[in-house]
């Protein structure tokens, strides 16, 4: 029997992005790699824990989950978070961003500084710029206002982003747009925290680290893996969390938080793909619906 492996996540480093193994093996993925894994024959999906302790009763978590916990880690992990806004004492410097997801979708977040662009990666940000810098009170508040005055969100749904990455405008000047005139807009708002060092708009595109230029449209996306099922296709594309894999149906997405909690195994030299999918918004972008 293969040595089956337990995935928990793809980390993006100056190298580009990589699947991360317990026990710290890596994985690099880089343009053109054949990515092909099986999952492990009648294996079960369990709890990944929470900030860094295993999961007491290691629960079964279902395969549709991005989170891989259950209620109780879920919990826990969200008890210790900047994200979920449960944090108010943490020392270090925070950034304040605008990132760009595609048209008309711009959000507002922050980051600790020494993560650098870290966050937007793993975001799948197609390009960003920096707006401000100072404690993690500061930047929340300062959060809070921009979303408020500038009507634009903290969070953008995955499926929304995915929907347009074939799509997107093709110069760096066009994609930069919409973020160099929001970033206009809120240097000029008034209320700003005074802690907040404002920070002047240089626009970071990461088509060319993601893979986008040329994109092929994408057909369907993995929506569960499964026990005894297996994934293979040459890797086009990684984008925050997602892997395009070109397979003999097409391009398919594979979001890669997926992975967590299952017991993954080589795959031989099968190709193509017996986990469930389904079709992707992009795909159904592109119907015709009507005659004329």
């Amino acid at each position: 029997m293969a040595q089956a492996w337990k995935c928990t996540g793809l980390r993006w480093s100056a190298d580009g992005p990589v699947l991360v193994w317990d026990g710290g093996r890596r994985s690099g993925l880089t343009r053109g790699k054949r990515v092909a894994f099986g999952v492990a024959d009648r294996g079960v999906r369990t709890c990944v824990g929470a900030r860094g302790h295993v999961c007491p009763v290691r629960a079964a978590v279902p395969g549709r989950s991005t989170g891989a916990r259950c209620e109780e880690c879920a919990r826990l992990d969200r008890a210790h978070s900047v994200a979920a806004d449960t944090i108010a004492d943490d020392p270090r410097p925070y950034r304040v961003y605008l990132a760009w997801f595609g048209p008309g979708m711009v959000k507002v977040g922050i980051t600790a500084e020494e993560r650098g662009s870290a966050r937007l990666l793993e975001q799948g940000a197609v390009c960003f710029s920096w707006l401000g810098l100072g404690p993690l009170m500061a930047a929340r508040r300062s959060e809070e206002l921009l979303r408020a005055a500038l009507r634009v969100p903290d969070r953008i749904p995955y499926a929304d982003k995915r929907a347009v990455r074939s799509r997107l405008p093709a110069s760096a000047a066009e994609r930069a747009a919409e973020v160099e005139a929001q970033h206009e807009r809120a240097v000029g708002l008034a209320g700003w925290p005074e802690s907040l060092e404002r920070q002047p708009c240089r626009v970071v595109d990461h088509v060319g680290v993601f893979g986008l230029e040329g994109l092929p449209g994408a057909v369907a996306e993995v929506s569960e893996l499964v026990g005894g099922g297996w994934v293979s296709g040459e890797l086009v594309a990684a984008v925050g969390p997602d892997l395009h894999l070109d397979t003999a149906r097409g391009v398919v997405v594979l979001d890669t938080r997926l992975m967590t909690g299952w017991e993954i195994v080589p795959a031989g030299e099968e190709r193509g793909l017996t986990v469930p999918v389904r079709e992707s918004r992009e795909a159904a972008v592109g119907v015709q619906d009507e005659l004329f």
